[in-house]
């Protein structure tokens, strides 16, 4: 991809709504709302943080505050922060690769950028992204335990989510550099493309081998981590038997069945979701 502003932006908003379009157990998708929350409320929200994300000349904070503010004007409800809070920093990279092939220097990989940019972000960062926390207000709050989101901060924003990534999955990404995307992501996605051909699919394979792998962190803070790491052991039964099938549209109705029974005993494995749509992300702008 050619990336400009312009293209990176586009590429989110694809990235989102590709994720909906697939059934994805337990979270919200075009088959089914729950939670509270219907199909509508995500599309609205990837379109209006898409118009902000990828301004140019903003810190990864800003993107991050500006993307929540747009959310809640739009739709009044947090539908979107982990996603965020991913995406933000996929597209700084992003970004920094654009602004580099300007001046004619070779941009480094998209894995090699993000490190670059989690070893810049500031205290400064941590401001934005504490206010836009409040503002979207998650249920379960832990992505910064040592550290009142409430209270101006006195560390930088990759301290902060090195204090939370032994117990979330989220804050874990800014510690590994994304690797659980950059590789884990993108190698399921690229497994199942080889053995379907269709993208839905891919993106429902990613998002039940996050959750087989890694107990999710929305469910552990709601529910607690034995939950969670049963959820993922459901998860791994079903992500077997969808990788042996020719025809992943035969495994479907089971998928259905299963995402209504997550529903009915309020499951929401929503970082889950949140690692898939940032796996799209970096899918589209590679």
């Amino acid at each position: 991809m050619h990336l400009t502003p312009e293209t990176i932006s586009q590429a989110f908003k694809e990235a989102c709504l590709a994720e909906l379009q697939a059934i994805k157990p337990g979270n919200v998708h075009i088959f089914a709302d729950g939670h509270g929350m219907v199909v509508q409320d995500f599309i609205k929200s990837a379109n209006v943080v898409a118009q902000v994300i990828a301004l140019p000349n903003l810190r990864v904070g800003q993107r991050i505050l500006k993307a929540v503010e747009a959310t809640q004007a739009s739709v009044a409800c947090n539908t979107n922060l982990g996603i965020v809070l991913l995406s933000a920093v996929i597209v700084q990279a992003a970004l920094s690769a654009f602004v580099q092939a300007a001046y004619s220097k070779p941009a480094p990989n998209l894995q090699l950028s993000i490190q670059q940019v989690l070893n810049t972000l500031s205290v400064e960062d941590a401001e934005f992204a504490y206010q836009a926390i409040r503002l979207a207000k998650p249920a379960g709050l832990g992505l910064v335990p040592h550290h009142d989101v409430n209270a101006a901060p006195n560390i930088s924003l990759l301290a902060a989510m090195n204090a939370a990534k032994e117990h979330d999955l989220i804050a874990q990404q800014y510690s590994n550099g994304f690797a659980d995307i950059m590789h884990f992501g993108l190698n399921s996605y690229q497994f199942a493309m080889q053995k379907w051909s269709n993208p839905t699919w891919a993106t429902t394979y990613v998002y039940l081998s996050f959750l087989a792998h890694y107990p999710d962190s929305h469910v552990a803070r709601k529910y607690g981590v034995e939950v969670s790491k049963k959820l993922s052991a459901e998860a791994q039964q079903r992500l077997m038997a969808l990788a042996v099938l020719d025809n992943p549209k035969l495994y479907l109705s089971k998928l259905i069945a299963w995402d209504a029974d997550l529903k009915q005993r309020q499951l929401n494995p929503g970082t889950s979701a949140d690692l898939t749509v940032a796996t799209l992300l970096a899918v589209e702008l590679l």
